[in-house]
């Protein structure tokens, strides 16, 4: 137990005290009991509570009352004023009033002098907690000339002398003025013009003022508009995504250290892919000087080739003959096709599908070569038709070959062998126009 003494016991305000409460002593209450404060002012001592037993008031906490007034009133947001990193005006979450606890009838505060000073800051706190940041915009709107307006016409001094005087900079001054300019557009404040300096007025609530003030200069620009409509319509805040556009330095930390961060960002580049020729070219430009990246992309369009031949045989039940010539697949074909297929579709995105795309591929392609070649011996027709192609085929290849040569330079390269070997092809040509012409012959 500790002894304390009492410096009010002293003082005449509470000799005053004492004799007043000299008539009616009955009206010391439980709870200044529980503050400590003696029976008998006069005495100039009490004794103190033991720490176990907690003394309310010995440590002054936040304003409880205005934070209950701001709660009254439907809201408590307490967006800070737009320092240099504007706390919490990008809409950061602050304690709500509604996790403090409110004063009880036992608790309210005994009404006492209050200093004018004290009292002022109070009564601006109070304005501050139910309003936000539209009780600074107001010292803005009402201070700030409007543009095109000459300062002899008015009081009123520009955004650069306001941004001085209050020791910050015009661009953070124009932020509030332009949020107050939106909000007077909608109706919800009124125009600079209707405004004097001094002013007061009634305030709309904090709630809304984050649908008007941008925390960001960007935010205004052309790039910063889009940035703004991309975060909305992924449901995020615009100040993250501007944040991080004005970073791109962060960006690429990030994206080098996090998978997932270089996951996201692989998907949202896809996406933008489809309607960015210019990126597309870049990005293919940039694929093609990166060795790496260009055995990765063959890799995978082989892979993604092999799947097709599948996914074609099961879709479109076809098969093509050596010759060029098209057969529908048989039944039981389409449906091994098909159970390829689901096997490689049922992967999740981490395993590679190389392996069971290359094992179905040359299952199908053994089983379709079979399938065709059934197809052609049961097919007298066709049988005919293959044949004939094939051959206009080798004799486009061998003519082809002939035409290529060069003999310009054959004095450099002859060899005695060259001539035996086009004799021996010669004859061979002789013989097949001689099967043909008999069989010309033959037909007629």
């Amino acid at each position: 137990m500790t002894v304390a003494f009492d410096p009010a016991a002293v003082d005449g305000t509470a000799t005053e005290a004492h004799d007043g409460a000299a008539g009616d002593s009955g009206r010391a209450t439980a709870d200044d009991a529980a503050r400590g404060v003696p029976a008998d002012p006069d005495d100039g001592f009490f004794v103190v509570p033991e720490p176990s037993a907690p003394v309310l008031g010995d440590h002054p906490g936040p304003p409880d009352s205005d934070r209950n007034v701001a709660a009254d009133r439907g809201t408590d947001s307490d967006q800070g004023v737009d320092g240099e990193q504007d706390l919490h005006a990008d809409g950061a979450e602050v304690t709500d009033a509604a996790d403090e606890p409110d004063l009880t009838a036992d608790d309210e505060v005994p009404a006492v002098d209050v200093d004018e000073r004290v009292a002022e800051d109070a009564r601006e706190f109070g304005v501050y907690a139910r309003t936000g940041g539209w009780a600074f915009a107001l010292k803005v709107a009402r201070s700030v000339r409007p543009g095109g307006q000459s300062a002899g016409e008015t009081v009123k001094i520009s955004a650069k002398q306001f941004g001085k005087l209050a020791g910050c900079s015009p661009e953070r001054i124009m932020r509030y003025y332009k949020a107050w300019d939106m909000a007077a557009d909608d109706g919800l404040v009124p125009q600079f013009e209707a405004l004097t300096p001094g002013e007061d007025i009634e305030l709309p609530e904090a709630d809304v003022w984050l649908s008007y003030y941008t925390s960001r200069s960007s935010a205004t620009s052309v790039r910063g508009t889009a940035i703004t409509a991309a975060a909305e319509a992924e449901g995020i805040r615009p100040t993250k995504a501007l944040e991080v556009a004005e970073n791109p330095t962060a960006l690429r930390a990030a994206i080098l250290a996090d998978p997932s961060t270089a996951e996201a960002a692989r998907h949202a580049l896809l996406d933008r892919l489809q309607d960015d020729p210019a990126l597309q070219t870049e990005l293919a430009r940039d694929v093609a000087r990166t060795e790496v990246l260009k055995k990765a992309v063959a890799g995978e369009a082989k892979v993604a080739d092999r799947i097709d031949y599948v996914r074609r045989i099961a879709e479109e039940g076809e098969l093509k003959t050596p010759a060029g010539q098209r057969v529908d697949a048989p039944a039981e074909l389409r449906e091994e096709a098909e159970r390829h297929l689901s096997l490689i579709d049922e992967l999740d995105e981490s395993e590679e599908a190389g392996e069971w795309a290359a094992e179905a591929f040359d299952t199908m392609k053994g089983l379709a070569a079979e399938a065709v070649e059934r197809a052609v011996e049961s097919d007298p027709e066709l049988r005919v038709q293959e044949r004939r192609t094939k051959f206009y085929s080798s004799l486009d290849k061998a003519t082809k070959v002939f035409e290529e040569l060069t003999l310009d330079d054959a004095d450099d390269f002859y060899e005695d062998d060259m001539v035996r070997r086009l004799e021996d092809l010669q004859q061979a040509i002789g013989s097949c126009i001689s099967a043909l012409r008999k069989a010309s012959s033959t037909e007629d």
